[in-house]
């Protein structure tokens, strides 16, 4: 098992250098640091005099990949790449182009997306299981095929239906809870209960369908056929038999987002006004911080792929035949 973990994890290491290098050729070859401030100052009447200070006071005014003017491994060390790329890799994320320290900005709201995150899955998962358990149990009939019929539905609308109607229903009509905002402690529940309820909505028909045609899968193997002429109930299949067997694709598909947690929802919070990761990444855009973006691509990057050894890892949990 050890010498598997170990295995699938060093796989990861040369795509982590890969999406690495091809951020990097993003933003300072394609996008070079004379581009970023034009961009930060404004394309007309920039004068070369105010681009090189924008770089030397952002630390882009060394050589991009090789410092021939250094010495020793100062050729190397002294770039661009090393100080704005490579230090990626010990999660040295730097400071923005405001100054602010981009490490200490993600520790901090991180957990405003995970108050989020983490209440959506878990309520998710199960309304999700439950709702698609029962459209099997009563597979082939006419609440199957309507069922089926509401679930494309709500996945063909878009979610921003749903953040905009949660907030006209139950903030501006009944006035339940905040329309937007976030606040520290137990305050903190009257502003997530609306997020968390869009998420579920937002999520239930895409989730239901999926899981229904897992269910629907396992209930044709001859091992539920076996079940039933040993006269179990077909509740007692649908349970005891059918579930457990489904629960392989369902880790799967729960193991490998949770580290995306971290990472939040973009338009979510964008549009309650919720200081986590998801909102920090679309007001990085919109600033151009360059460096709180290629911060946040390089940290996504290594959240999905350790989601998939995780996933790797469940496989061999549920199911030991993936250990051979």
């Amino acid at each position: 098992m050890i010498s598997y973990i170990i295995r699938r994890s060093l796989y990861a290491i040369p795509i982590l250098i890969g999406v690495n290098l091809l951020t990097f050729l993003l933003f300072f070859v394609v996008n070079t640091p004379d581009d970023m401030a034009r961009l930060q100052l404004g394309m007309k009447r920039v004068t070369p005099e105010a681009i090189e200070k924008w770089k030397a006071d952002h630390g882009y005014d060394k050589p991009i990949a090789f410092n021939a003017q250094a010495e020793g491994f100062g050729k190397l060390t002294q770039t661009v790449f090393f100080e704005k790329s490579l230090r990626l890799f010990v999660f040295d994320f730097g400071f923005a182009d405001d100054g602010r320290n981009i490490g200490s900005d993600i520790r901090e709201r991180m957990w405003p997306s995970l108050a989020i995150a983490i209440p959506s899955l878990i309520v998710g998962l199960f309304v999700n299981i439950t709702v698609a358990m029962i459209i099997a149990f009563f597979r082939a009939t006419y609440i199957d095929t309507w069922a089926v019929i509401i679930a494309v539905a709500m996945m063909s609308i878009s979610s921003l239906f749903y953040i905009i109607g949660g907030q006209f229903l139950f903030s501006k009509m009944f006035r339940l809870v905040p329309i937007s905002g976030y606040d520290t402690g137990l305050d903190a529940v009257k502003f997530l209960i609306l997020p968390v309820i869009v998420g579920l909505v937002g999520g239930i028909g895409s989730g239901t369908r999926w899981y229904r045609s897992i269910f629907l899968e396992e209930i044709g193997k001859d091992y539920v056929r076996t079940a039933r002429a040993k006269g179990l109930s077909e509740l007692s299949v649908l349970f005891s038999h059918v579930l457990r067997n489904a629960l392989v694709p369902i880790l799967t598909g729960v193991v490998v987002v949770i580290p995306l947690l971290f990472m939040g929802s973009l338009i979510t919070e964008s549009f309650f006004s919720i200081p986590g990761l998801g909102s920090y990444t679309i007001d990085a855009i919109n600033s151009q911080d360059f460096s709180i973006v290629r911060a946040m691509v390089f940290l996504g990057s290594v959240l999905y792929i350790l989601g998939l050894i995780l996933t790797d890892i469940s496989y061999t949990w549920v199911d030991p035949r993936v250990r051979l």
